[in-house]
């Protein structure tokens, strides 16, 4: 199983690690991990203009929680200075699947 990291389109090497560090504190609140270790963070855009856009996906189609991880990634991008707006876009192309998840996630929910 390969973990999948997200592609962050940021030159700045310390600003990719400190959203990847706020996108951590965005718990799945059905799983109680984290959505970048389970995988859900594909692709991170950032713009001259302080646009981030942040694309994600949900383990399954009909997951009640979308709108609450679209709430609490905005919110913890909120804090970085270089961020003036977060836009979240929900894709479904490529399907989520386990093998997306980290080392971590796969040992916290007993996956092997």
């Amino acid at each position: 199983m390969a973990d999948e990291s997200p592609k962050v389109n940021i030159e700045n090497e310390e600003l990719q690690k400190k959203i990847i560090e706020h996108l951590e504190t965005v718990i799945d609140p059905e799983l109680g991990i984290d959505i970048v270790n389970l995988g859900l963070v594909y692709e991170v855009n950032l713009f001259e203009d302080g646009l981030c856009e942040v694309q994600i996906t949900l383990t399954t189609m009909g997951c009640p929680f979308g709108d609450v991880i679209e709430g609490d990634i905005i919110g913890a991008l909120s804090s970085i200075p270089e961020i003036k707006e977060t836009i979240v876009k929900l894709i479904w192309y490529p399907a989520w699947d386990p093998s997306r998840m980290s080392r971590y996630a796969r040992i916290a929910l007993g996956i092997r």
